[in-house]
């Protein structure tokens, strides 16, 4: 009971936490779109020169206020507002059907309507400190905030639920025969989760030392959204996919720099899986997790991308031994004494 009580108040602290973020972003929007709606003070219009004469500066283009940049970014910030609170709901609710459905919003919106995804040019940006113009960019630093936000609160939930190229190799995986799928064995699997993190440090060096952003195009495959590459790049890019039929979310696990950089972030995470005394001895989530990301009865955190199917097997009260063994115990418990024999 004390656990159950624990694991509902975890529960309630995360849609707190879910209700924080979705505040802030609403009174960040009115403030934008407030800032753009002041008038222009009394003594700047006197200050304007009237026109005629040989006034030059007129000539020059006019900077747009905050309400035409903010009023020609609408449309963007109010689909991706619905897209999160789609991602939100269906992480929440933890629902197959609802993850689904927001794997297919990523790879439609995210990636093929905006081609808007947490790349590794993003990483590099910061590293000279070249991020986007903030006015002209609003939808991508709702989405980077978002991505560092969440993920320092429940983990690398941009890989399993926002990031497009992810959300398609995620939807492969449910339509494709599971005979056709290679399990790699444990041992290997470990090792060859670090091959990311190698990825991420050898492309930042480079990025140091040369200044060439273009290094992305063949460590990334999210390039494809927007249908530009080279034939080298759609070789290498139909090898991945095809690799991704017999070997589940081989580029999200094993070389992603993005999901290297956010796994790094990840171990700062508030709200964690919680696990329970049987998962000391308990297999059935490990043999489960499509990632990689149990050991034994330790979670690691830097691979977990809140793919829900632990959490939903530990609300399972039918198959997680945690619940059987309580549901028995109470059965025990309540059974009647056996009369005593004459």
């Amino acid at each position: 009971m004390t656990r159950a009580i624990a694991l509902a108040k975890t529960k309630t602290r995360s849609i707190a936490a879910l209700l924080l973020i979705s505040l802030v972003s609403l009174l960040s929007a009115r403030a934008i779109v407030l800032a753009g709606q002041r008038p222009t003070p009394i003594h700047a219009q006197q200050a304007q020169p009237s026109a005629g004469g040989w006034q030059f500066d007129e000539e020059q283009e006019r900077e747009p206020g905050w309400r035409e940049v903010v009023g020609a970014q609408a449309w963007d910030l109010g689909f991706f507002a619905a897209f999160t609170v789609l991602a939100m709901v269906s992480f929440f609710r933890k629902s197959v059907p609802l993850k689904h459905v927001t794997f297919a919003a990523a790879v439609i919106y995210l990636g093929f309507a905006k081609s808007q995804l947490i790349s590794i040019v993003n990483i590099f940006a910061l590293v000279d400190w070249s991020l986007p113009i903030f006015k002209y960019s609003l939808a991508w630093y709702l989405l980077a905030t978002f991505t560092v936000l969440s993920t320092v609160l429940w983990g690398r939930l941009y890989c399993g639920r926002i990031c497009s190229f992810g959300a398609l190799t995620q939807l492969m995986d449910s339509v494709v025969p599971p005979k056709w799928r290679y399990d790699v064995p444990l041992e290997i699997e470990r090792r060859a989760s670090l091959i990311k993190y190698g990825v991420l440090g050898s492309a930042i060096l480079y990025f140091i030392v040369t200044r060439d952003r273009l290094i992305y195009r063949y460590i990334e495959p999210f390039w494809m959204f927007s249908g530009h590459g080279s034939l080298v790049m759609w070789i290498g890019l139909a090898v991945l996919l095809v690799a991704t039929v017999f070997v589940r979310n081989v580029y999200c696990r094993f070389l992603c720099p993005v999901g290297a950089a956010l796994g790094l972030l990840s171990n700062l995470t508030v709200f964690r899986i919680k696990r329970w005394k049987e998962c000391n001895t308990c297999k059935l989530c490990e043999k489960t997790c499509q990632w990689g990301a149990i050991q034994g009865p330790k979670i690691i955190k830097s691979e977990c991308v809140r793919c829900d199917d632990c959490e939903r097997l530990y609300l399972d009260q039918k198959k997680c031994p945690h619940w059987i063994i309580i549901r028995r115990r109470s059965d025990f418990t309540a059974r009647p004494s056996a009369a005593p024999t004459p």
